[in-house]
């Protein structure tokens, strides 16, 4: 499946952020590109002719490879951090906090897997400046999902001896997503999310007001 056309819920990816028209086209053009066959396997030539367009006409627009791989994976990671700070940001107790976090977050590596999958598993083809940056965003990304875990403690809505090896497996259950998710499957973007929801709920141990805990995917169970 095109990039262009990889849907959350139906809705389309547009990159409405890049502009032109030309710069759009050659990077959807990469990120399918750098999903399929590596960073380093694909050359400035592949991706202009997916893109419909010759070697030359992409360094009007990108100077090098390199380039490309760091918008895509800015624009990604800008992504993934916004749709994080929305949910822990939102009012209400942790556990509906954190269930929004991981279904949204989930659903967004589902959906937008070919994009994911780059932005998630490329960092290392990144120079040094590149890579600091993202990392930075990477850092943002940890501290809000550790933030909610840790009000969550801090409530008594959850019982997490290790708050940062909790955080830790919780973006990486998420994440790893996009490696495995495959639309044709039995399950929705939305339905994954749903799942994990319930899953990092019980990992945190997730009680309610009454004292009830997360149990075989439902409330109530003691």
């Amino acid at each position: 499946m095109s990039t262009a056309a990889e849907t959350t819920g139906g809705e389309a990816e547009p990159w409405e952020e890049v502009t032109p028209d030309a710069a759009r086209r050659l990077l959807v053009a990469a990120v399918e590109a750098f999903a399929e066959r590596g960073y380093h396997a694909t050359t400035t030539r592949d991706i202009a002719g997916r893109a419909g367009m010759s070697p030359a006409a992409l360094y009007i627009h990108y100077k090098t490879k390199e380039e490309l791989l760091h918008r895509i994976s800015r624009i990604g990671h800008d992504k993934a951090l916004d749709i994080l700070r929305t949910a822990a940001r939102r009012e209400g107790p942790a556990r509906e906090r954190l269930a929004d976090a991981v279904s949204s977050f989930v659903r967004w590596h589902a959906g937008r897997r070919t994009t994911a999958r780059v932005v998630q598993y490329e960092l290392d083809a990144l120079g040094p400046e590149a890579r600091a940056e993202i990392l930075g965003l990477r850092r943002q990304v940890d501290a809000e999902v550790r933030g909610i875990i840790e009000d969550g403690v801090a409530a008594g809505e959850f019982d997490v001896p290790d708050v940062q090896g909790t955080t830790l497996a919780v973006l990486s259950l998420c994440i790893d997503v996009a490696r495995w998710f495959n639309i044709e499957g039995p399950r929705t973007p939305d339905a994954v999310g749903e799942l994990y929801a319930e899953l990092v709920l019980r990992m945190v141990g997730a009680v309610e007001a009454d004292g009830t805990v997360e149990a075989d995917g439902a409330v109530g169970a003691k």
